[in-house]
């Protein structure tokens, strides 16, 4: 679920860049930007941390 949620924004984005960089159309600055990555990243890492913390569960060391 969390690595779904970390894809969906990392496209929102991406979509953003791509938006600024061929049509000049971005829909958000800079600062949202940065936000938005760093939300994608944070969701990123919890869902590595979690699949992380099943396999040791799943092991049971």
């Amino acid at each position: 679920m969390f690595l779904a949620a970390s894809f969906v924004v990392f496209v929102v984005y991406f979509a953003n860049v791509a938006l600024g960089a061929f049509y000049d159309a971005a829909f958000v600055g800079d600062v949202g930007e940065m936000l938005i990555l760093f939300v994608a990243t944070i969701i990123f890492v919890v869902a590595i941390l979690k699949k992380e913390a099943d396999r040791k569960n799943k092991n049971g060391s």
